[in-house]
């Protein structure tokens, strides 16, 4: 709990506040329903093959935090018992707001609260796990992306030897640490927004 801050204050600004995990959508629809706040929090649909086909699925394009359009001075104890909400981003005993022109760029990204559809994208040098056909389970390094075909050549590791084979990208599934490679870089921190967590 964050205990008397001192706020950046602008009479309506945008704040971060990190949410419990998986509690995004929960913390966002709180903070509407019982405070009546502006609450922006971009989703991504994410396309990824597996074992059983192709399984979308919605994520955070930031997982744990959410934006909050508010007064902060007059709203800050009420969102902090806001269930889902862990707590409000501060830095020291102060709480940054976040520049107009960074949600404004999301929100022309994100068309209000509509998600972004995305594919996990395979490159050369890309390990893989082929989902299906003789090779099943087995691990491969890809060599080369063949987009008009949908097929990629990957390294297997055959009884020993390097052996190279063209398979279909629809049958690997591509491990990656998240959607983090996804996102730009929006906005560097401004000098003096950001001082040491107390």
């Amino acid at each position: 709990m964050l205990l008397n801050p001192t706020i950046q204050t602008e009479p309506l600004a945008w704040y971060c506040a990190r949410t419990k995990p998986k509690h995004e959508h929960i913390a966002a629809a709180n903070l509407r329903k019982n405070l009546n706040l502006e609450v922006f929090h971009p989703r991504l649909r994410i396309e990824r093959a597996t074992r059983r086909g192709v399984v979308r699925a919605n994520e955070p394009l930031f997982p744990c935090y959410i934006f909050i359009h508010c007064v902060m001075e007059q709203s800050l104890n009420e969102i902090q018992r806001t269930n889902g909400i862990g707590t409000v981003v501060h830095f020291a005993h102060r709480i940054p707001t976040i520049a107009d022109s960074v949600i404004e760029e999301l929100k022309e990204c994100f068309a209000g609260e509509e998600t972004m559809t995305v594919e996990d994208r395979i490159s050369p040098g890309d390990e893989v796990l082929l989902a299906d056909g003789a090779f099943a389970g087995m691990r491969a390094f890809v060599l080369r992306v063949m987009p008009a075909r949908k097929r990629i050549q990957v390294l297997l590791d055959v009884l020993g030897r390097p052996t190279p084979a063209e398979i279909d990208e629809s049958s690997v599934v591509l491990e990656r640490n998240g959607v983090a490679e996804w996102v730009p870089v929006l906005a560097a921190p401004r000098a003096g927004d950001f001082a040491a967590p107390g």
